[in-house]
C-alpha cells in the first residue's frame, strides 16, 4: 500500500503520511494540541462518550493542561458541549450548538432502526409512547432525575423497571428531542428537558441533504482525509448516502489549521483511553496499529482497549487501577525520549481526576 493511493470503499490508504495527517487532524501528533475541551470537541468531532471519564480523558489528551473541572464545567456550566447519541447510535460529546440538527438526522433513524430491540423487551408502539410521555413529564416538573428515578415511574405504566427498558425507553424520548443528559449526581447521570438545558437554535439548520454535508465538512475536518466509505463506517449512515454527497475536492478538505507542521521523527506521545474515537473514524479501524499488536488493543466482542500512541500509532496500553498508578505496557522498547514523555503522560493522567 503506498501513501495516499486508493484502497476499496473509496478510502485512502493509512500510509505513513496519511496516517500522520488522520493523527494531526484528531489532535493526537504532529505537536497539534487545543487550548480547552470546546476547542477539542470543535475540531475531531466528535468525542465517543459511552464513558463519561474516558470522554474526558479523551479530550485531555488533545488539550494543553486541561483540568476535569474544565471539562464539567463545558457540560454542565457552560453547556457549550452535550452528551446524546449520535453517530452509529453512540453516545458522543458535541458542540451544544449542533444538538438540533444533528438529532434531526439522528433521532428518527436510530428510533426507527431499535425497533425490533422495543419490541423484545416489551414495549409496543403504544407502551413506548406512553412511556415517552411519562419521562418527559417527569423531568419536566422534577428533573434533574436518575435513570433509577424514571424506572421507578416508567414501572406505573407497565415498563419493566429491571433489565434494559428503562434506558431504552429514556434514549428514544432522548431522540425525539425531549429529553437530554443533564449534570451527574454522585457520579450518575441525570437527564433533564432538553428545552430547559440548552436554547432553541440559533439561524436556520441544514436540512435534507445539506444536514449530511455538513455532517460531511465536519468529519473531512476532524478525521481527513478519508473516503465515502470510512465516512459511511463512522457516522452509521448507508454508504450510497455518503457518496451522493461527497465534495470532489474531499482529498484537500481536510482542516488547513490543524497547527504548523511538526518534525515526523520527533517523538509525540499520548495515553488514549478506551473506546478513544481515533480507533473508530475509518472503515478500517486498525490501520494505526501493528499487525502484530492489533489484538492488543482491539481483544475481541467490541473492546478497545487505553493504548499509548507515538505519532499517531499505536505502541502500547495502559491501565489505571482504581487506587494505584497508571501501568503502561509497550509493545518494543524504544527511545529514550519516547520513554520519558510516556512517564509524563501517565503523571498527566493520573493527575486529571482530581484537577
Amino acid at each position: 500500500m503506498t501513501d495516499g493511493g486508493p484502497v476499496a470503499g473509496g478510502g485512502p490508504a493509512a500510509g505513513g503520511g496519511v496516517l500522520l495527517a488522520r493523527a494531526r487532524a484528531q489532535c493526537v501528533a504532529g505537536g497539534v494540541r487545543c487550548a480547552g475541551a470546546e476547542e477539542v470537541v470543535e475540531r475531531v468531532f466528535a468525542v465517543q462518550a459511552q464513558d463519561v471519564e474516558a470522554a474526558a480523558l479523551g479530550l485531555r489528551a488533545r488539550a494543553y493542561g486541561l483540568t476535569r473541572t474544565a471539562v464539567r464545567e463545558a457540560l454542565e456550566e457552560r453547556r457549550t458541549l452535550f452528551r446524546g447519541w449520535f453517530m452509529r447510535g453512540t453516545l458522543h460529546l458535541v458542540p451544544a450548538a449542533d444538538v438540533h440538527w444533528l438529532l434531526a438526522l439522528y433521532g428518527p433513524r436510530l428510533a426507527s432502526r431499535t425497533g425490533r430491540r422495543y419490541r423484545d423487551l416489551g414495549l409496543d408502539e403504544d407502551l413506548c409512547e406512553r412511556a415517552e410521555r411519562v419521562v418527559a413529564d417527569a423531568v419536566a416538573a422534577h428533573g434533574p432525575l436518575t435513570r433509577a428515578e424514571l424506572a421507578e415511574r416508567l414501572a406505573r405504566v407497565g415498563v419493566e423497571p429491571a433489565g434494559q427498558a428503562p434506558i431504552h425507553v429514556i434514549r428514544r424520548t432522548a431522540l425525539a428531542g425531549l429529553v437530554c443528559h443533564g449534570p451527574l449526581r454522585a457520579g450518575e447521570p441525570t437527564y433533564v428537558a432538553l428545552h430547559d438545558w440548552l436554547p432553541p437554535p440559533a439561524g436556520p439548520q441544514p436540512a435534507g441533504d445539506d444536514v449530511v454535508r455538513e455532517l460531511v465538512r465536519r468529519y473531512l475536518r476532524g478525521y481527513g482525509p478519508a473516503g465515502p466509505d470510512d465516512f459511511a463506517a463512522w457516522s452509521g449512515l448507508p454508504p450510497g448516502t455518503a457518496r451522493r454527497v461527497w465534495p470532489q475536492d474531499a482529498e484537500t478538505a481536510a482542516d488547513p489549521t490543524a497547527g504548523p507542521a511538526a518534525d515526523p521523527t520527533a517523538p509525540d506521545v499520548r495515553l488514549l483511553p478506551a473506546y478513544d474515537n481515533y480507533w473508530l473514524g475509518w472503515r478500517d479501524r486498525d490501520a494505526a496499529i501493528p499487525p502484530e499488536s492489533v489484538r492488543a488493543v482491539r481483544p475481541g466482542g467490541g473492546q478497545i482497549r487505553a493504548a499509548v500512541t507515538v505519532n499517531g500509532r499505536a505502541a502500547g496500553t495502559w491501565t489505571r487501577p482504581r487506587r494505584g498508578n497508571v501501568q503502561v505496557r509497550m509493545f518494543a522498547e524504544g527511545p529514550d525520549r519516547v520513554a520519558a514523555d510516556v512517564t509524563a503522560e501517565a503523571a498527566d493522567v493520573a493527575r486529571f481526576p482530581q484537577s
